[in-house]
């Protein structure tokens, strides 16, 4: 197997980004000593796992911005936050980040058999279901959940976990052989939502008035119209979740510029220009 040493990145570059690394985690390790940062020092894995979450949005925001200074600093707030929480859980005789970067690094090493290893594949999918197929593998293992759809995290967005759900029954062998399947069912669910809505009664508002079994009904084929606008997305090699934060910018530009023309521009406008213009 080869090594990862083998790669072509210049030695110099290589102590660049060690060099950083050691300078940010003797800052984290600063900001801990006895007569380090109050704050910093009453902090745990726990409370810090919120702004793990917070320094990721902010990370993506700026990427999809386009804003490489902002990304940088984004990525930067994001190390700062593991490389803190690694260093907690060092206290605490529990892990560090020594022991965190192994983990990493062996993983990827044994999850690319075609970089490090003598395995053959002809592109990107093959490699995702070679991926899904050894840690499967590793879970029985550890004879833990072996199911194909394990590991994903619950605290996912639903329209992220979706996707993902879906990436791995894809690479399970759950798949239409083309995205025109995926669409199909798309435009399935969508008139099993329609068919559910026909004659639902309205309230004073003119909204169908849900209750009871319809409403059930409802929510189920919505779920499934969303579940359905996932899948399509991985077919299409379109993460939804982005494609929707997209949207929903594209929603916000459009309702300001409304909001600027003047008191009343909003009342004037259809809600078809603001959700989908011509």
């Amino acid at each position: 197997m080869r090594l990862p040493e083998d790669c072509a990145t210049p030695p110099e570059t290589i102590a660049e980004r060690s060099r950083a690394l050691a300078e940010l985690a003797a800052v984290v390790d600063r900001l801990r000593e006895p007569d380090g940062c109050p704050w910093d020092k009453k902090q745990t894995p726990e409370s810090m796992a919120r702004y793990l979450l917070e320094e990721g949005h902010e990370l993506v925001e700026a990427i999809e911005a386009g804003d490489d200074g902002e990304a940088t600093e984004e990525a930067g707030d994001l190390l700062m936050v593991v490389f803190m929480i690694c260093r907690i859980a060092e206290e605490a005789g529990r892990f560090d980040l020594a022991a965190a970067a192994r983990a990493v690094k062996e993983k990827l090493v044994r999850r690319h058999p075609h970089v490090f290893g003598d395995v053959s594949v002809e592109g990107a999918d093959e490699v995702l279901s070679n991926w899904e197929a050894i840690k499967q593998r590793e879970r029985e293992d550890k004879e833990v959940d072996s199911s194909a759809l394990a590991g994903l995290p619950k605290g996912l967005a639903a329209l992220q976990r979706a996707e993902r759900m879906c990436e791995k029954a894809a690479a399970a062998g759950f798949r239409w052989p083309t995205p025109a399947g995926a669409l199909a069912k798309l435009d399935e669910e969508h008139g099993e939502l329609h068919e559910a809505l026909k004659g639902a009664p309205l309230d004073g508002s003119d909204r169908p008035r849900l209750e009871g079994e319809l409403r059930e009904r409802v929510e189920h084929e919505l779920g499934d119209l969303l579940l359905s606008a996932a899948y399509l997305g991985h077919y299409l090699r379109i993460d939804p979740e982005a494609a929707l934060r997209s949207a929903l910018r594209r929603f916000e530009g459009r309702f300001r510029a409304m909001e600027g023309d003047g008191e009343g521009a909003l009342a004037e406008a259809g809600i078809e220009e603001l959700v989908v213009p011509k």
